[in-house]
């Protein structure tokens, strides 16, 4: 077990290793189309091609041994049939003499001979096109017995074994395939047929007689017909990728055209056009792709004149009434100062006078924000800070508010620096756009916030216990003038461009904010930024969604045991957060493992997790972004409440 646990991380070096060179030859295989079918038309031509080689192979061999067979069956039934003829007229020849014991003599001292001039007899015929092989039968060898060949041939290997024992059961003639060895072995055995039939001879003893046919001919003919359909083949193969080639390359060429011109189009250069020549459907294509760039380029010009215009017409009012406002504030102070010498109604109307033109002049203000954001003329001016003393000063300004709604804001995690590179401004009115939503519409609950470093980011975040937020109204919160109940007009409160103008600040230090909520659980608020300027962020030290959520807790909408049919809404808390402080404001009854945040990756709002119902997890109540605007109604502030803010906070909580 130890020996794998050590060897493994040998084996994935060296896997890393073979792979590393074949990576750009595959990232080249995924990303060329024109490649992938080239190569694949040259496995299948070179298949097709293999297949029909051998077929073709086959039926020539087949054809040649065929007819190579019944010519030398026919040449040996003759040979055969002269050796019996001779036999028998050398033994009618011996037995007219009239001395059988002489006669007897004679044919055993003869007999040699005769054996040797039928060999040179039947080889003679031939003329090299084959062999004769004389071998004794069973046993029995010397003298005529013993074996004779024609030519250089070596009649004790070439003749097969089991060939010669087929023989010695049998009166017909047997064939098989072997080998033809010189008995000198200057060269190379050649590929034969022997064919072999057991014989008599003049003294009526039986002998084997075979005929080796040479294939060397055979041979070379099968060779010259492998050497001229491997280049055909090869010819084929490569003629049928040229063509492949050839024909994918005007396909793939337009497509890349286009592909590049959509690439320079989505890169802002609208006035990029592709080459159309011909009528066919590539030109159809071409020209339907010109005519989509033109009215899109065309969409967009329009858009942006639009665009445009409501930025200079906010701009130009905004500057505009700058100057009447002034004049209006200065007369509304001189009415404000001398309310007491006034009727009760005339001093209530001067009071609402000067809260309204305040409330304008924040409008006024936050417009004019808007509008540097939208003409990219926003500038960032980032140094070290510790966001401990910006928390402290957030905080030390709405201790206020807070008295007046009998909550408590408490800071969490200030006991080590949280030091990053920021614009202390903007990160300060950030945090005080969140910190008074979270205690407008707190309910008069304590209102934490959380301080948390981690790699490369710091988070900070504000936690609520309020009316909370719907499923969805965590990613529309941010919104300019969204607001969770239309149907409510704002009275008092913010402008509505609150967190809107906090969310362009997050941008602009490359950081995220974003906002959880589940209805009558509250909402947190999470600000994310860089430690250091430039640095793009991977994660956030600290969960969106709490960790004491009713999701978290192991409770439905209703705050009872899951299980009770009661849907709910969550998101899921990013592994490894720290929100050990909020455990002392809500005891957990449950805990459930945190799974990964998807809202630690770039962008804006938090998303909604439906869970399943049962024996998994059924979602909890709008937890993702939940807030009702029911639920934040209750408030004598409506202007600005978390009705028509949402968890938006800015867009319409408290500001």
């Amino acid at each position: 077990m130890q020996g794998g646990v050590q060897g493994s991380p040998v084996l994935r070096l060296l896997l890393r290793w073979v792979r590393r060179p074949l990576l750009p030859v595959m990232r080249l295989w995924r990303r060329n189309i024109q490649l992938r079918v080239v190569a694949t038309t040259l496995l299948m031509s070179l298949g097709v091609v293999l297949l029909l080689g051998f077929v073709v192979i086959g039926q020539v061999r087949n054809g040649l041994l065929d007819a190579k067979v019944k010519a030398s069956q026919s040449q040996a039934t003759g040979g055969f049939a002269v050796a019996k003829q001779r036999a028998d007229e050398a033994a009618t020849g011996s037995g007219t003499t009239g001395d059988t014991t002489a006669t007897g003599t004679r044919t055993s001292q003869n007999v040699v001979e005769w054996m040797n001039e039928l060999v040179d007899s039947l080889s003679s015929g031939g003329q090299g096109a084959f062999d004769v092989v004389t071998l004794p039968a069973g046993q029995e060898s010397g003298g005529a017995r013993g074996p004779r060949a024609s030519g250089d041939v070596d009649p004790n290997i070439s003749v097969p074994q089991d060939l010669r024992d087929r023989l010695e059961h049998s009166t017909t003639a047997a064939q098989s395939y072997t080998r033809i060895v010189s008995q000198h072995n200057d060269q190379e055995p050649q590929p034969a047929l022997v064919i072999g039939k057991q014989v008599n001879d003049p003294n009526g003893d039986p002998y084997q007689l075979y005929y080796l046919f040479p294939l060397t001919q055979e041979e070379k003919s099968l060779s010259l017909v492998k050497t001229t359909l491997a280049t055909a083949g090869l010819f084929v193969v490569v003629l049928l990728g040229a063509i492949a080639w050839l024909v994918v390359r005007q396909v793939v060429t337009p497509v890349r055209m286009a592909a590049g011109i959509a690439e320079r189009l989505s890169a802002g250069r609208l006035q990029e056009r592709m080459k159309v020549t011909g009528e066919d459907d590539i030109a159809r294509l071409g020209e339907a792709f010109n005519k989509m760039a033109q009215n899109l380029q065309l969409k967009i010009q329009q858009l942006e004149d639009l665009s445009r215009m409501q930025r200079r017409f906010v701009s130009d009012v905004s500057h505009e009434l700058r100057t009447p406002l002034t004049t209006v504030r200065m007369a509304a102070d001189v009415i404000h100062e001398a309310r007491e010498d006034f009727d009760p109604v005339t001093a209530r109307s001067a009071e609402l006078l000067a809260d309204q033109l305040d409330r304008f002049e924040s409008l006024l203000a936050d417009l004019l924000e808007i509008s540097r954001f939208d003409a990219g003329a926003a500038a960032l001016e980032a140094e070290p800070i510790d966001l401990r003393e910006v928390v402290r000063r957030v905080v030390s300004g709405a201790e206020p508010l807070a008295e007046r709604k009998g909550s408590q804001v408490r800071v969490v995690g200030d006991q080590q620096p949280v030091v990053a590179e920021a614009d202390a401004r903007r990160v300060e009115r950030v945090l005080r756009n969140l910190v008074v939503n979270a205690v407008e519409h707190g309910d008069g609950k304590d209102v934490v916030v959380q301080l948390a470093s981690a790699g490369g980011a710091v988070a900070i975040a504000v936690r609520d216990y309020g009316v909370g937020l719907k499923p969805g109204e965590a990613t529309r919160v941010f919104s300019r003038f969204w607001r969770a109940d239309p149907a409510r007009a704002r009275t008092t409160g913010g402008t509505g461009l609150g967190l809107s103008i906090a969310l362009e600040d997050a941008r602009l230090h490359g950081g995220w904010l974003q906002a959880w909520g589940e209805p009558g659980g509250g909402s947190q608020f999470r600000l994310t930024l860089p430690r250091t300027a430039d640095e793009p962020l991977r994660g956030s030290p600290i969960p969106l969604e709490p960790r004491d959520s009713r999701r978290n807790r192991g409770l439905n909408d209703a705050g009872l045991p899951r299980g009770t049919g009661a849907k709910s809404a969550t998101v899921p808390v990013q592994a490894g957060g720290r929100s050990g402080a909020h455990a002392s404001i809500a005891p957990r009854t449950a805990q459930v493992a945190p799974t990964a945040d998807p809202t630690a990756l770039p962008g804006n709002g938090a998303r909604v997790v439906p869970r399943p119902t049962s024996g998994a997890r059924r979602p909890d109540g709008p937890s993702a972004a939940e807030g009702t605007p029911e639920g934040r109604s209750g408030r004598p502030d409506t202007a600005a409440r978390p009705e028509d803010s949402n968890t938006s906070g800015e867009a319409f909580r408290g500001r």
